[in-house]
């Protein structure tokens, strides 16, 4: 029986019981598991694959997380694209890009995309609109902390968070913000006047705690965010800041974290990302937008 073509492989759509070979697949890459967060991914998102003819798990892989009303999605972020070692340079990558697009059909896309990927995405049409830098290390805090209280978030503090995120993010993502006290193991908020004015996250990966989403007021908040969650964990931190921000790149920096590498965030149907770039410190994942 012959071996039907690679485009000929259906692309299907995952589910949570694919989490395994998810996970296969990011280790066969060179990525760490990550189990976790594709198990984020799978249930807040939606998740596409192509089964290795052979048996052997996934070929290939993607993620979209979609933002706004259910019926009419304002903005979609494509995250995870991986290709199987076996399968790379065959042309996988773009068979699933392609389709992310067209199933996107009017909808605006986002990804943030390695200096590897980025030329297959220039083709499809994506456009650099910013960068991300990632960070990592040890956090101990550099000069005095700011004077802006922080404490737990608490279920009755879920309504002014998710009021908080839809006018920083652009659109309405409840069904990721609500997943994010089980997601992680820290969910802070920054608070002013008894006002909410930010909050951040600290959810495992491997053997770091990722800080995000981070949403504040202004630096300051989001420098008091960040050591709030840093102080209470003895994990390396790490997290990716839109480059604009430069004085909370500087002051992480001189709080032990160190860049790691440079992501483009890049968008297909739109010109800049919604939402109020200002107060929108660190996405949850970049897999996510």
């Amino acid at each position: 029986m012959s071996t039907p073509s690679l485009s000929a492989l259906p692309i299907r759509r995952l589910t949570p019981r694919d989490l395994a070979s998810c996970a296969d697949l990011s280790e066969d890459r060179g990525w760490p598991r990550e189990e976790h967060k594709w198990g984020l991914l799978l249930s807040a998102g939606t998740g596409y694959g192509i089964d290795d003819p052979d048996g052997n798990g996934l070929i290939g892989a993607y993620v979209v997380t979609q933002y706004g009303p259910q019926e009419r999605p304002g903005l979609a972020a494509i995250g995870m694209v991986l290709v199987a070692e076996r399968y790379a340079r065959r042309g996988i990558g773009r068979r699933l890009m392609q389709y992310a697009v067209e199933a996107a059909a009017t909808i605006p896309l986002t990804l943030h995309a390695t200096p590897n990927g980025r030329p297959l995405y220039e083709q499809l049409g994506f456009k650099a609109i910013g960068r991300a830098e990632m960070v990592s290390g040890r956090f101990d805090p550099a000069g005095p902390l700011p004077d802006i209280a922080t404490r737990s978030a608490t279920a009755e503090d879920l309504t002014a968070i998710l009021r908080l995120d839809t006018e920083v993010f652009g659109h309405d993502r409840t069904h990721v913000i609500t997943r994010l006290p089980a997601f992680t193991d820290q969910l802070r908020v920054a608070e002013a006047d008894g006002e909410i004015i930010g909050y951040a996250g600290a959810w495992p990966n491997m053997e770091t705690h990722v800080v995000g989403p981070l949403i504040a007021r202004d630096t300051e908040t989001a420098k008091a965010l960040i050591a709030s969650l840093g102080t209470r964990t003895d994990r390396p931190l790490r997290t990716d800041i839109d480059v604009r921000h430069e004085e909370l790149l500087a002051w992480v920096k001189e709080s032990g974290l160190a860049s790691v590498a440079f992501n483009s965030v890049m968008a297909y149907g739109i010109s800049e990302l919604p939402g109020d770039c200002t107060r929108r410190f660190a996405p949850l994942t970049v897999a996510a937008g």
